[in-house]
């Protein structure tokens, strides 16, 4: 099993420039604001030959309170319970602070090997502070810089004598009897602040992993877990809440709001969480519909169901899918409380279902007859050149989403109104609903055009 490193210490202090440099890209939001990071987060990474699993945490601010910095921390302190080694960075140009020394203590008494950085240590100024850090009784401090990658050898030979490259072999072994081709789905779950989306996660994996509390905006950077559901391996991705974009202005929202934009259009399933007061409005439907355009499939979870007024919300949402999102019909719609684990069986089993769909390849003989029959039932109009298009026979171009190729000698001039219909009864009757179809007219060649 790879090395778990778990980058502790107080807020800005590099951290999530660490996690970065050692992921090998950015996937952590590093901002000067401190205090970005809230949630943990992990990825698997390298350090030469070694293998690491790599787990980002909040900045230590000590609280007795019953809030959010209380929750960080506690997360916090689940990532030191888990890690094998404890990565410990302090602000070499600041020096020691009382937090570092109060939170050495706390890692003493972990009884975790703990590797201790001077980081931001670039120029010969930081040379006292990493020498006062001796007093910490945490071993001798590495010069470090995560920003330059400075001291990453050192940190790699304190590293290597806890790693057990054993350990990767029996792994290898052991994957080498499982099913290796069955990848995970890519399931990101997406929406307007405080809707429940990191309640959701932590329902669905029955686990307090991801941050939550009455305040809106908990989430910050998007979070991706490995899970597994029924037999099904996915990797799930919690996201931080989507405003609308005329009302973001903070800079450290932009890049919230990249990061899980970014997390949605890479994912293969999106489920959009609403919350049952509120379904469908300007900002859910601007969301569902970029989701739509990058080709992802798409499924409503409507949630705090178990307190919503039933009626009106369900004949709300009734009535924005038919007017507002009619480039998908179908979109698979689930009622769920995360709070009260209702629904969420429900919400998964179609998470299956619009993922099959999304993969799906119609077999060349029923494709052609199905298109046989539409185009007999309703022929395409006439051209631009008062001629009728002849749309000769259609083949499916690839999938995820479903892409297909109509080819024609006359294609031009057909109305986009006619390949709403195909796309609509294509969708209906090969049950297609809630992912979009891609539909492309191309020119058949003449085969008279190069015989002289």
């Amino acid at each position: 099993m790879p090395l778990k490193v778990a980058i502790i210490g107080r807020p800005n202090v590099g951290k999530s420039t660490l996690f970065n440099r050692l992921a090998g890209r950015k996937l952590a939001i590093v901002h000067d604001k401190p205090g970005v990071t809230r949630d943990r987060k992990e990825t698997e990474a390298r350090l030469q030959d070694m293998k690491l699993l790599i787990i980002d945490t909040a900045g230590y601010e000590y609280s007795n309170e019953d809030n959010l910095e209380r929750r960080m921390w506690e997360q916090t302190q689940k990532a030191i319970s888990a890690a094998d080694v404890c990565l410990f960075l302090y602000d070499a140009r600041d020096g020691l602070q009382p937090y570092d020394e109060h939170l050495a203590d706390i890692l003493r008494k972990a009884h975790k090997p703990v590797v201790l950085l001077a980081n931001k240590c670039e120029g010969a100024m930081q040379e006292n502070s990493r020498f006062e850090a001796y007093k910490l009784g945490l071993g001798e401090p590495i010069a470090f810089s995560a920003e330059h990658g400075l001291g990453m050898l050192d940190l790699y030979e304190a590293l290597k004598k806890y790693y057990k490259p054993e350990d990767d072999r029996q792994s290898e072994t052991m994957e080498d009897d499982t099913d290796t081709t069955k990848r995970p789905i890519q399931l990101a779950i997406v929406g307007r602040p405080n809707v429940g989306k990191s309640t959701l996660v932590n329902a669905l994996i029955k686990d307090e992993r991801m941050l939550t509390g009455p305040e809106a905006g908990v989430t910050r950077d998007a979070i991706a877990l490995d899970w597994e559901w029924c037999g099904h391996k996915i990797k799930l991705v919690d996201t931080a809440g989507l405003r609308r974009h005329s009302r973001v202005s903070d800079s450290l929202e932009k890049m919230s709001a990249a990061s899980s934009k970014h997390a949605a259009f890479m994912a293969q399933v999106v489920i959009l969480v609403l919350d049952a007061d509120a379904v469908l409005d300007k900002q859910d439907l601007t969301i569902a519909a970029q989701v739509l355009e990058e080709g992802r499939a798409l499924i409503i979870a409507v949630n705090k169901w178990d307190i919503a007024n039933r009626k009106e919300a369900l004949d709300k949402l009734n009535y924005k899918l038919r007017t507002s999102l009619t480039q998908a019909e179908g979109i698979p719609t689930v009622t769920i409380s995360a709070l009260k684990n209702e629904g969420l069986d429900k919400l998964m089993s179609a998470v299956l279902k619009v993922y099959q769909r999304w993969n799906m390849r119609i077999p060349t003989a029923p494709l052609n007859k199905w298109f046989a029959d539409v185009t007999d039932a309703n022929p395409p109009p006439l051209g631009k050149n008062k001629r009728r298009i002849k749309l000769r026979y259609i083949t499916q171009a690839k999938t995820r989403p479903p892409a297909f190729v109509i080819f024609s000698s006359n294609p031009e001039g057909l109305p986009d109104s006619y390949l709403r219909y195909l796309t609509n009864n294509l969708r209906d009757t090969f049950n297609m609903g809630g992912i979009p179809l891609r539909i492309n007219v191309r020119k058949t060649g003449n085969p008279y055009a190069d015989k002289e």
